[in-house]
């Protein structure tokens, strides 16, 4: 089975009947499947990308007295989904009662250019999957980082935290499973360093730092590397992300600015905000921004975003 990124769920009562449409996004499409009583009596899927893409999923059953049910599924907007229900052809539920069930234009206008497979052009799935287990370890590490400084303090986050990484490092040379691959790499040496500036100065503000120390040392390199043409560190990275269209040149220029920002931004929250903002900012705040901007990082090292005369270069 694919990997599913979102589900919906719309329940309904069908003459007293609990009933319910479900949704899920998956890597390989948009499937749906109407449930009454607790059995499913239909099923629809749509691909994530091309033509056929756009179009409401349709789930149509008998019931066991012989009346006909139809669930009519499709997008009420960028982010939701909304069921319109009819018996024997007469309407009897809305979940958005005088909404449109149909995808947003712009929205539609970009699926449709999608290719065939499925998936945007330049975007393969599988990636996301091969990589779905680094991105989780790197996740729990954060959310450990956070536990143990509320009950404790920064610097003992930070020790807690690198063993956590250290016991995973050597984990990795037992198991098969790729557990450090990629992100999760990064938060253990962002939690080994935490835990060197702990050790070596036993205080809160060492610990508040190694974000900002770490990303204006990482931005350097990235600059660099992307001044040099991306060849190490943007094409590495490139490894790991679900777009077969990067050029490693800008996608290291890109990241090493992203970088300084997010550098900046952790020094403006430590020195002017307390330590329990701080801490929540780090764990949750900076990732969300971080996942903001960086789409615009991958749109630039896509082409997407191409100063003018601009030409990618020839594969």
């Amino acid at each position: 089975m694919s990997m599913t990124f979102w589900r919906y769920r719309r329940p309904f009562s069908l003459d007293g009947i609990p009933s319910e449409v479900r949704v899920a996004v998956r890597g390989d499409g948009m499937h749906s499947s109407l449930i009454v009583g607790g059995a499913v009596l239909a099923e629809d899927r749509t691909p994530l990308g091309g033509p056929e893409a756009i179009r409401n999923h349709c789930l149509a059953a008998s019931l066991p007295d012989g009346r006909m049910v139809e669930a009519e599924m499709g997008y009420v907007g960028w982010w939701t989904v909304g069921i319109a229900v009819r018996l024997d052809g007469r309407l009897v539920h809305e979940s958005h009662k005088e909404r449109r069930l149909a995808y947003p234009e712009k929205a539609a206008r970009m699926t449709a250019r999608a290719s065939a497979s499925g998936a945007p052009e330049g975007f393969d799935f599988g990636q996301i999957k091969r990589n779905r287990v680094p991105i989780m370890v790197d996740i729990l590490l954060g959310l450990l980082f956070f536990a143990v400084a509320k009950f404790t303090d920064l610097p003992t986050a930070a020790i807690v935290g690198a063993g956590a990484g250290l016991a995973l490092i050597v984990a990795q040379r037992f198991v098969k499973v790729d557990l450090i691959g990629g992100l999760a790499l990064f938060g253990i040496v962002m939690l080994l360093a935490s835990a060197a500036l702990a050790i070596a100065f036993q205080d809160d503000w060492a610990v508040k730092m190694r974000s900002t120390i770490l990303g204006l040392f990482g931005a350097a390199c990235f600059l660099g590397d992307g001044l040099l043409g991306g060849n190490r560190l943007g094409r590495g990275l490139a490894r790991y992300l679900p777009y077969t269209d990067l050029d490693p040149g800008r996608l290291a220029l890109g990241m090493g600015l992203l970088g300084l920002l997010m550098a900046g931004l952790n020094y403006v929250v430590a020195a002017l905000a307390s330590t329990d903002v701080w801490l929540f900012y780090t764990t949750f705040v900076d990732f969300f921004l971080v996942m903001v901007m960086i789409l615009a990082v991958f749109a630039y090292a896509r082409g997407r975003l191409l100063p003018r005369g601009y030409r990618r270069p020839a594969a």
